[in-house]
């Protein structure tokens, strides 16, 4: 079984380049693949910041790289663009395809404990696994500097998984994130499933709880929301965890956005905030 990644594809797009890998995952037990942006080089030797997002429900590693337009300015910025796929894949656990919101396609950034589900650890994938990776294969990546994003879940990952990460990334945003799913259908489900009745073990998963024991970060945390998201009130709770970073002295610029939705077309309008936001931080 191929650890090493090869690679499926690859695009020109702004001087630089999109390139689809495929590996097998030790962690996850299957072929996994992730994208990868490489900016225009203006030498062998140049090292490039990276930025990893994170997708949302039933998406996969291709979707941001299709459709967010985030390679313009992350080609003039210099920084590499990395898009892993949202769950494990091929692995034919029963009902793991029964539903959009749990399953293949939606792994929740966690590390599941429940026996049936055991396969899905996404959180040590995207933490551990892939940055590793990336080391031993690119050497034009510096995963040394790394901010982290994504998008509802993969925005839910991406706060979780920095606020408990602080030292391994620069910096984090997110555009529509599941902010406290210990509270919501979409978290409710998942958790249940992949972690048992414990919600003591939910909490670990929660950025909303998270944050009053994380709370030493070194960037302002950026998210955006469109305020027409059919998702804002029973799903996303964003007003739980603006309310829990005030408690805690927690620097947030939380933009509320009149009129969007929670689709692409919202995140392409804002990417370029986002890229220069961690680019910022990517460069201190």
């Amino acid at each position: 079984m191929e650890t090493k990644p090869i690679e499926m594809s690859s695009s020109k797009m702004f001087g630089g380049y999109n390139k689809r890998y495929k590996h097998y995952s030790p962690t996850l037990g299957c072929s996994m693949t992730f994208h990868v942006y490489f900016p225009p080089s203006s030498s062998p030797s140049q090292k490039f910041p990276v930025l990893y997002w994170l997708s949302g429900l039933t998406c996969n590693d291709e979707n941001f790289i299709a459709k967010s337009g985030a390679q313009r300015v992350a080609s003039s910025e210099g920084v590499a663009l990395i898009a892993p796929d949202t769950s494990p894949r091929g692995l034919n656990v029963e009902g793991e395809s029964e539903s959009w919101d749990f399953g293949v396609g939606a792994g929740f950034y966690l590390n599941a404990t429940q026996e049936k589900w055991k396969n899905w650890q996404m959180y040590d994938y995207v933490v551990k696994e892939l940055p590793k990776l990336l080391t031993e294969n690119f050497p034009q990546l510096d995963t040394s500097r790394a901010s982290i994003s994504g998008h509802s879940m993969g925005g839910h990952g991406a706060l979780t998984i920095y606020l408990k990460n602080l030292d391994k990334y620069k910096s984090v945003s997110a555009f529509a994130p599941v902010s406290n799913p210990v509270n919501c259908p979409w978290g409710q489900k998942a958790f249940t499933n992949y972690l048992g009745g414990n919600k003591a073990d939910w909490e670990e998963y929660d950025a909303t709880c998270l944050i009053s024991k994380f709370h030493d970060v070194r960037a302002t945390i950026l998210i955006d929301q469109g305020e027409d998201d059919k998702f804002l009130q029973e799903q996303l709770l964003l007003n739980k965890f603006e309310e829990a970073c005030r408690s805690v002295g927690v620097p947030l610029l939380l933009r509320r956005q009149p009129g969007y939705d929670h689709s692409y077309f919202f995140i392409s309008t804002f990417i370029e905030d986002h890229i220069r936001h961690h680019v910022q931080a990517l460069n201190l």
